[in-house]
């Protein structure tokens, strides 16, 4: 599970580094935010529809599937997280893997080990270059009675790698930068891109470090 993550990086840099085109009616976006927590408005890059291009828009952390009748039947921290191993398969999940995939910028994310006693202390993962970096994610659009749309995304998480294990049996789905467009395609295939929500592993590309055991998380 991943239920906090760090993300230091204003509009400009998330723009530039993901190439991406801010997109006017989900901005302006919300200042860096060390403690990103469910519910909460934000950024995410997507396949313009359009343009093929990639979009920078805001969006809700908490998945609202396409069906749903009423908010009050998103319950807690249910759809935060999406498991690869069911994603393709899951109600929730399907519609959105076949066409509705993002980017999620990250700068780091939180874990609580799941062993010891209450108030467990959080360690603080991410990039050995100290750069920004993607989750695999998925998104979706819902219409409420009045009309108003309300865009949200989850994140994808999958086993945790040795690193991780210590903490956690899950992690979030780290995209290596040559993916992102497979990942965003918007083109309805049979094939779906399941080969990229593995594990990130510990060494060369993508290398992770636990940067902290004292991070103070409110």
């Amino acid at each position: 599970m991943c239920g906090r993550y760090v993300r230091r990086s204003d509009k400009q840099k998330i723009a530039a580094h993901f190439h991406a085109r801010p997109t006017p009616e989900y901005l302006p976006m919300p200042a860096a935010d060390y403690n990103v927590a469910p519910t909460t408005h934000q950024p995410i890059i997507r396949q313009s529809r359009e343009t093929g291009d990639r979009e920078l828009i805001l969006a809700r952390w908490g998945l609202v599937p396409f069906f749903t009748k009423d908010l009050k039947e998103i319950k807690g921290l249910s759809t935060i997280n999406a498991r690869a191993e069911t994603i393709a398969t899951s109600r929730t999940w399907r519609e959105p893997m076949k066409k509705r995939r993002c980017l999620i910028p990250v700068n780091a994310f939180y874990e609580w080990p799941k062993e010891g006693k209450p108030p467990k202390q959080p360690y603080a993962f991410e990039l050995s270059s100290g750069n920004l970096f993607a989750f695999a994610g998925i998104w979706d659009a819902w219409k409420d009675g009045e009309g108003h749309w309300l865009q949200s995304y989850a994140i994808v998480t999958t086993e945790a790698n040795e690193l991780m294990s210590r903490i956690h049996s899950r992690m979030p789905v780290i995209l290596h930068p040559r993916d992102y467009d497979r990942w965003l395609d918007r083109e309805e295939t049979e094939q779906l891109p399941l080969d990229l929500l593995r594990t990130c592993p510990e060494t060369g590309e993508g290398i992770m470090e636990v940067i902290g055991m004292s991070v103070f998380v409110a």
